[in-house]
């Protein structure tokens, strides 16, 4: 698994931000649509806004939006803030001296595993993810009308 359910969540909720451009959105409501449980929605949303990825308003007219332009937004922020990233940083089987000169017995295969990983995580935008749920929908629209 590249992250967790949590990670998985904010992604989606971005997503969903995403779509609602400078709109303000409340979490009930993007949970609803989404289908994520609210109060775990809420404690997500809570890490994105600390890490800088959420902007946050309280009141009439308050809700969330993305802190910033959602092409500059990757994956990688996201799990970094909600994971952490210490698993791609580290040891495969948790060794505290591994590296080219001293490998654990998983190292090398590995490094190109965790590589590939974090390319696809730092290249991956929230754009790119918009993108593409949107082709998906717009495939699953075109074989329902058949």
């Amino acid at each position: 698994m590249i992250y967790s359910n949590a990670c998985e969540y904010g992604i989606r909720a971005m997503v969903h931000l995403v779509g609602a451009g400078d709109k303000r959105m409340l979490a009930r409501e993007i949970s609803e649509r989404e289908g994520i449980p609210g109060p775990f929605l809420g404690k997500v949303f809570q890490t994105l806004v600390k890490a800088g990825l959420l902007n946050s308003s309280k009141g009439p007219g308050g809700g969330f939006t993305l802190a910033r332009d959602p092409a500059k937004i990757t994956i990688y922020d996201i799990r970094q803030a909600v994971d952490g990233i210490d698993d791609l940083e580290g040891c495969a089987v948790g060794l505290a001296q591994c590296s080219d000169d001293t490998p654990c017995p998983l190292h090398d295969s590995w490094k190109p595993v965790r590589a590939q990983i974090k390319a696809y995580l730092t290249k991956t935008t929230l754009t790119d993810m918009a993108a593409a749920m949107e082709r998906k929908r717009a495939a699953a629209k075109r074989r329902r009308a058949r």
